[in-house]
Formats: structure tokens, C-alpha cells, sequence
């Protein structure tokens, strides 16, 4: 599931209130990024990405990521000519992984470490 444009960083209690109804029981949600119309949240369970499609976006796919079937991520830092950070994530049973593109006000290297926190237990 690739997702086009550049994310950005959303207030994670913002992200907790907007998104409840998705989340389990005393799941917290620890960062959000937007992606134009898409977002990804990072729980303390899993990563949730949400796809709005159409034109109107009303329709929406949530696709929910366990952290245990995530077999391992790599983050490219934005450089000098190419401004945005990258990351792929490999899921378990898909030789794919999922990317996304980070614009470089967001701080990749909190990304990395949210997901070395709860993919490394």
C-alpha cells in the first residue's frame, strides 16, 4: 500500500480524540503524521494507517499493522537536493515493504525510535 506526498507531524492527543472509535480499550495513540488526505498513527499496539479514497474521501480503508509482524523498518534522512526522509516498513509474508515520505520538518529519527520501542519488545 504505497501512499503519495509528504507527511507531517498531527498532535497526538488531537490524533487520540479524532480516531477513538478505531482504538481498543486504553490504547493510546503516541504520534500521528498526515499525509495529505491519509494518516498514519503510531499506538502503543500497532500502526494504523487510514486511506481515504475517492475524490471525496468519504470512504475509508483502516488498515491496522501489528507491531510483532513488522520484521524490520529502514529511515533515509532527507538530504542536501532531496528534502524529504523516508521510511519502509517489511510486514511479515509480503517481500514488498510499505513506504511512506516524510517532509523534512518531521523528525525521522522520532519515528525511528517510536518504532524501535514497540517493534523491539
Amino acid at each position: 500500500m504505497a501512499l503519495f506526498g509528504n507527511a507531517h507531524t498531527i498532535d497526538p492527543a488531537t490524533a487520540q480524540q479524532d480516531y477513538a472509535r478505531l482504538l481498543g480499550q486504553g490504547e493510546q495513540v503516541h504520534a500521528a503524521f498526515l499525509l495529505i488526505r491519509d494518516t498514519i498513527l503510531f499506538t502503543d499496539r500497532r500502526l494504523i494507517l487510514v486511506d481515504k479514497q475517492g475524490i471525496t474521501g468519504k470512504k475509508v480503508e483502516y488498515h491496522s499493522v501489528p507491531y510483532r509482524s513488522i520484521t524490520h523498518f529502514a529511515v533515509e534522512t532527507a538530504g542536501t537536493f532531496d528534502l524529504d526522509a523516508e521510511l519502509k516498513i517489511w510486514i511479515s509474508g509480503n517481500a514488498t515493504p510499505l513506504q511512506k515520505t516524510f517532509t523534512k520538518g518531521v523528525d525521522i529519527y522520532e519515528v525511528q525510535a517510536i518504532l524501535t520501542q514497540f517493534v523491539a519488545r
